[in-house]
């Protein structure tokens, strides 16, 4: 797999493993885990554009 696919799937998995903290957080009422799960998912969306980025100029 190279480099841009590799960001783009980690990219995903970050940000559903983010959403999952951050609904569970809200669910339960944790804010902690909810903004844990909200910078997860930001990280998530940043590392998949990488991915995006890289496979525009071919890394």
């Amino acid at each position: 797999m190279n480099s841009s696919t590799t960001d783009k799937v980690k990219g995903t998995a970050k940000e559903v493993t983010g959403k999952v903290k951050e609904e569970t957080g809200k669910a339960v009422g944790n804010p902690n885990l909810e903004d844990r799960g909200t910078t997860e998912k930001i990280a998530g969306k940043v590392e998949r554009k990488v991915g995006d980025v890289k496979k525009v100029f071919g890394k």
